[in-house]
């Protein structure tokens, strides 16, 4: 969801002020931190005290937590929170793919259903990839229609500096435009369902730490300045897409790159879920969890599941909403912080034991408050 949210930057800094500044910032650091100590629970000191990876997935450190209460409990909870958050975030990519190409092409006829079906017809696809080499080598291709965009919405704005004006940010919050904006900051930055198979797949893990911290640092420098220049350039007219504030040449050409980004980005939470489901199938049959024709049935219906609920999910941004402030917030701080503590409290610190519970209260909140307004959303809706 990168390049979505980071879109909605400046709109979030609209609504936030000063404090939003602050908040991409502090975000960055508490997901650069959840995503470290993630990773720190799949492994265990040997003998001669050095690390030792003993667990692969998310599941296993899940499964490790709660052996106490049952075996695979925890491993239930993370697996099915984990393949609902992909499934809407695949989702969500063709939503947004049908949307982008009825802006493109007003003048063709054809309904945001039917481009999202078009859209659809060229991810099929995905039903051969195997390895995470392949996805690696997409999102490679995302990263660079990524930065032309950014570079594309800058440019732009530097040319309108004449007309900036620190005058523009707010002093004053209405506190569920706040909430908006602490959604929208935080979850550009996750990415911890990732991780562990990330992690895993390096050829020196012992760089993740200083990979996350540097992709974090650089993350934070560029939406900074991303959202501070739009923002400056448009102030009380920014839009929740600020695409949508460029001059009609620049917006189509702008949201083709969106268009290729969000059809390369389908891949990688498509193979994520598909993954973790043939992990679950493996432990109960494993020959029929290496059988062709399994995989083509499994990806074939994820990719038909995905192009359903974009098609007739009513109101789908709200639900989206919902499921992020429940998902999102799980997987990013309340889960890492909780496993975290319980796996490691004898070899934690008084400090790490207190950012590991202010991590998990903050999560905590933020999913709360989110959960409540995207209810009373719905219910507006719905009358």
């Amino acid at each position: 969801l990168q390049g979505i949210f980071v879109l909605g930057l400046p709109y979030a800094l609209l609504h936030s002020g000063y404090s939003g500044l602050l908040l991409i910032v502090l975000a960055a650091a508490l997901c650069c931190y959840t995503g470290k100590i993630l990773i720190a629970c799949l492994y265990e000191e040997n003998e001669n005290g050095q690390p030792r990876r003993v667990r692969d997935t998310y599941e296993d450190v899940a499964n490790a937590c709660c052996k106490k209460l049952s075996p695979n409990l925890g491993g239930v909870v993370v697996n099915v929170t984990q393949v609902l958050e992909l499934i809407m975030t695949c989702i969500l990519y063709l939503v947004a793919s049908g949307n982008l190409l009825s802006h493109s092409f007003p003048y063709v006829p054809v309904t945001e259903q039917t481009w999202s079906v078009i859209a659809f017809v060229t991810l099929l696809p995905c039903i051969f990839i195997r390895t995470l080499k392949i996805v690696s080598k997409l999102s490679q291709l995302c990263s660079l229609v990524h930065f032309v965009i950014i570079f594309v919405v800058i440019t732009y704005c530097l040319t309108q500096m004449h007309q900036w004006s620190w005058a523009k940010f707010r002093l004053s919050l209405e506190f569920e435009d706040f909430l908006v904006s602490v959604g929208v900051i935080i979850f550009s930055y996750t990415s911890q369902i990732f991780l562990p198979t990330l992690e895993g797949n390096m050829k020196n893990p012992g760089e993740f730490r200083c990979m996350l911290n540097w992709t974090h640092f650089f993350a934070c420098i560029l939406k900074t300045t991303f959202a501070l220049t739009a923002f400056l350039t448009w102030g009380e007219k920014t839009k929740e897409v600020i695409t949508d504030n460029l001059p009609s040449f620049l917006e189509t050409l702008v949201n083709l790159c969106l268009l290729t980004k969000a059809l390369l980005s389908y891949p990688l939470p498509f193979f994520a879920a598909t993954e973790i489901v043939y992990s679950c199938i493996s432990k109960d049959n494993h020959s029929n969890y290496r059988s062709p024709l399994l995989a083509l049935t499994v990806r074939g219906s994820f990719l038909l599941l995905t192009l359903l609920m974009a098609m007739f999910t009513p109101h789908f941004a709200l639900l989206m909403g919902l499921t992020g402030s429940v998902t999102g917030a799980a997987m990013t701080f309340l889960l890492p912080s909780l496993f975290h503590l319980k796996l490691k409290w004898k070899k934690l610190s008084f400090l790490e034991k207190c950012a590991d519970i202010s991590v998990f209260l903050l999560g905590f909140l933020c999913s709360l408050a989110g959960i409540v307004c995207s209810i009373k959303g719905l219910l507006e809706v719905f009358g």
